[in-house]
């Protein structure tokens, strides 16, 4: 289930994961395999589910924001998901008030045993900021061929608390680029509270 070289978690078919499972497995190494199966089965179906997104969006105030497709991908032909960085931000504030949602992200990998019912797993986040910045705690990349690189991140020190996204890096260069000018975000936005 690759398509458009989207990323994936190496999901291997027949394996019986949790939803706690596949979250990890999608925003850590952005597994659109494990997307799917999200969708597949909380829409139900994946039509179904992102009519979910679309009216979640809407419900709060994600005016700029339509998605088109499940894991944020282009599709042949259609509408196309967009978002702009008001948006982006305000849905980074909703999401990180889940805490599920805000332990995975935080996480520089997630293991998964094996058992009778899987495979063994180890899923590294895309996130250069996890680990290497100070306070930094999620939380999601991106790369389309029309946004370049992206990322949606918070910050924590002490009780001030930073959420910003970094969009159209250059796709041409890499994801240190973008983690670069997100340090530099961060750093103005700390020097400036």
């Amino acid at each position: 289930m690759q398509r458009n070289g989207a990323s994936n978690a190496g999901l291997i078919a027949g394996d019986v994961l949790t939803a706690r499972q596949l979250l990890a497995a999608m925003l850590l190494p952005s597994g659109c395999d494990a997307a799917y199966l999200l969708a597949t089965s909380y829409g139900p179906g994946r039509g179904a589910f992102v009519a979910k997104m679309n009216a979640a969006a809407k419900k709060i105030g994600l005016r700029s924001t339509h998605f088109a497709h499940f894991d944020g991908l282009p599709i042949p032909t259609g509408s196309a998901t967009y978002s702009t960085p008001a948006d982006l931000v305000k849905l980074g504030e909703q999401a990180m008030s889940n805490s599920v949602l805000r332990s995975i992200v935080a996480l520089h990998s997630y293991a998964v045993a094996a058992t009778a019912q899987h495979h063994h797993y180890v899923w590294v986040t895309t996130d250069g900021l996890i680990g290497t910045y100070r306070g930094a705690i999620g939380i999601k990349t991106g790369n389309t061929k029309a946004a370049g690189f992206c990322l949606l991140f918070e910050a924590r020190r002490g009780k001030r608390a930073l959420i910003g996204v970094v969009l159209h890096v250059n796709p041409i260069s890499s994801y240190a680029e973008l983690f670069a000018t997100s340090r530099q975000v961060l750093n103005w936005g700390f020097s400036h509270m």
